[in-house]
Protein backbone atom coordinates (compact mmCIF):
# COMPACT_ATOMS: atom_id res chain seq x y z
CA UNK A 1 0.00 0.00 0.00
CA UNK A 2 2.04 3.14 -1.18
CA UNK A 3 1.07 6.06 1.28
CA UNK A 4 0.09 9.40 -0.13
CA UNK A 5 0.44 12.51 1.71
CA UNK A 6 -0.53 16.45 0.97
CA UNK A 7 1.95 18.77 2.99
CA UNK A 8 2.72 22.48 3.18
CA UNK A 9 6.75 22.54 2.05
CA UNK A 10 8.69 24.50 5.06
CA UNK A 11 12.22 24.12 3.80
CA UNK A 12 13.82 23.98 0.23
CA UNK A 13 17.56 24.97 1.41
CA UNK A 14 19.01 21.40 0.12
CA UNK A 15 19.44 20.67 -3.36
CA UNK A 16 16.65 18.47 -5.18
CA UNK A 17 15.63 18.06 -1.21
CA UNK A 18 12.36 19.82 0.13
CA UNK A 19 11.62 19.57 3.63
CA UNK A 20 7.28 19.14 3.78
CA UNK A 21 5.06 19.46 6.90
CA UNK A 22 2.02 16.93 6.99
CA UNK A 23 -0.80 17.25 9.36
CA UNK A 24 -3.38 14.93 10.26
CA UNK A 25 -6.51 14.85 12.68
CA UNK A 26 -7.54 12.05 14.43
CA UNK A 27 -10.21 11.32 16.89
CA UNK A 28 -9.09 9.82 20.15
CA UNK A 29 -10.65 6.38 20.74
CA UNK A 30 -11.37 6.76 24.12
CA UNK A 31 -12.25 10.83 25.26
CA UNK A 32 -13.56 11.75 21.46
CA UNK A 33 -10.95 15.05 21.21
CA UNK A 34 -9.45 15.72 18.15
CA UNK A 35 -5.48 15.53 18.33
CA UNK A 36 -3.54 16.94 15.80
CA UNK A 37 -0.24 15.61 15.07
CA UNK A 38 2.36 16.74 12.33
CA UNK A 39 5.47 14.62 11.56
CA UNK A 40 8.21 16.04 9.08
CA UNK A 41 9.69 14.58 6.00
CA UNK A 42 12.18 14.99 3.25
CA UNK A 43 10.99 14.98 0.42
CA UNK A 44 12.84 14.34 -3.44
CA UNK A 45 11.99 17.66 -5.68
CA UNK A 46 13.46 17.51 -9.23
CA UNK A 47 12.26 20.40 -10.82
CA UNK A 48 13.58 22.84 -8.06
CA UNK A 49 10.80 24.62 -8.43
CA UNK A 50 9.07 24.62 -5.44
CA UNK A 51 8.88 27.95 -2.51
CA UNK A 52 8.10 27.64 1.01
CA UNK A 53 4.48 27.70 1.79
CA UNK A 54 3.55 25.84 -1.18
CA UNK A 55 1.13 22.74 -0.38
CA UNK A 56 2.34 19.72 -2.48
CA UNK A 57 1.33 16.26 -2.60
CA UNK A 58 4.08 13.49 -1.95
CA UNK A 59 3.91 9.83 -2.50
CA UNK A 60 5.96 6.58 -1.18
CA UNK A 61 8.58 5.38 -2.77
CA UNK A 62 11.59 3.03 -3.07
CA UNK A 63 14.38 4.74 -0.47
CA UNK A 64 16.58 7.46 -2.12
CA UNK A 65 19.04 8.04 0.26
CA UNK A 66 18.77 7.64 3.89
CA UNK A 67 16.63 9.77 4.90
CA UNK A 68 14.54 10.49 1.77
CA UNK A 69 11.32 7.55 0.85
CA UNK A 70 9.35 10.03 -0.94
CA UNK A 71 8.63 12.22 -4.10
CA UNK A 72 6.55 15.37 -5.07
CA UNK A 73 3.92 14.34 -7.01
CA UNK A 74 2.70 17.80 -7.92
CA UNK A 75 2.14 21.09 -6.77
CA UNK A 76 -1.38 21.35 -5.26
CA UNK A 77 -1.89 25.12 -4.45
CA UNK A 78 1.04 27.63 -4.59
CA UNK A 79 1.97 30.03 -1.83
CA UNK A 80 0.79 33.45 -1.54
Amino acid sequence: MTKIFIGRVVSNKMTKTVTVLVERKYRHPLYKKVIKRSKRYKVHNEKLDLKEGDMVRIIETRPISREKHFIVVNKVKSSK
